[in-house]
């Protein structure tokens, strides 16, 4: 068994309950996958294999936790009463599941490290490019120098100017933003340039 000694340092500072607990587990990872490694991550202490993590656990106040990393494929919708984990808040080793039912579910953990991760969400499709409006179009090129700053903008910087010129809906409006707009880019100022900094 390979001990990291930073997490032999961990469960000792830790209250007597917790470092039970936790040292109950570290017993039980190393007996299932004997090939694991200890490591200390987030300031807590983690098992690994193939550098791919399978649980991490820590000690609190008043009660421990444990978290399978990949603890939703493990363990489905398991109810975690308000801790990090899948097992809740654990206040003795009595609250931890059965050994055959604690190993089965490190050996799970185990078995995961080495496939991928189920899918995750796509992103979804980025938003067309805003389009220009003419009377902003012929301000623009009658001013260079707010022309260059928008042009030198994010793409989402951009859109909030053409999106604002583009949204409103009377012909006196729509100049008092295009006016207001090569004002501002002239002086280099994004469109919400009086909420940065803020």
């Amino acid at each position: 068994m390979s001990r990291d000694p930073r997490i032999d340092a961990y469960i000792a500072k830790a209250a007597p309950f917790a470092s039970l607990i936790l040292e109950h587990v570290r017993q039980r990872v190393h007996a299932t996958v004997p090939e694991v490694e200890e490591t200390l991550k987030w300031s807590a202490p983690g098992f690994t294999l193939d550098g791919k993590i399978l649980l991490m656990m820590a000690a609190f106040k008043a009660h421990a936790a444990i978290n399978f990393w990949r603890g939703q494929e493990i363990r489905g919708e398991a109810a975690s009463d308000g801790a990090m984990g899948q097992f809740g808040k654990l206040k003795s080793v009595d609250d931890l599941p059965p050994d055959a039912e604690l190993d089965a579910l490190i050996r799970k953990a185990a078995e995961l490290a080495g496939s991928a991760p189920a899918a995750r969400k796509t992103k979804q499709a980025p938003k067309p490019a805003a389009e220009m409006h003419p009377d902003f179009a012929t301000a623009l090129a009658k001013a260079p120098k707010a022309k260059a700053t928008l042009d030198g903008f994010p793409p989402s910087a951009q859109r909030d100017y053409l999106e604002w010129i583009s949204e409103a809906k009377q012909d006196a409006t729509r100049a008092k933003r295009v006016a207001t707009a090569i004002e501002w880019l002239s002086e280099g100022k994004r469109r919400h340039w009086r909420y940065q900094n803020c």
